[in-house]
């Protein structure tokens, strides 16, 4: 079983396209992404660490409707 290890936001938004989320485009403060209607903001730090990888994995789980664990994260 794979572990949450700290995402570079470069990688974070590769992934975010694999699963269909369309940008990142630019907005006010932070760029988003889109999924369907649904927004999704992308803070605009470097690297993310495993608290707040977490906290924007549980935001897309809830616009995708499904789980997302570690083994799937990191094969993406």
């Amino acid at each position: 079983m794979s572990r949450w290890v700290p995402c570079k936001r470069r990688d974070f938004i590769r992934r975010l396209k694999k699963l269909g989320f369309n940008g990142p485009f630019s907005g006010t403060r932070h760029q988003f992404m889109v999924y369907e209607k649904h927004r999704l903001a992308i803070p605009s730090n470097a690297e993310y660490s495993v608290p707040q990888l977490r906290m924007m994995i549980r935001e897309v789980e809830g616009v995708l409707g499904r789980e997302i664990t570690a083994d799937v994260w990191n094969r993406l």
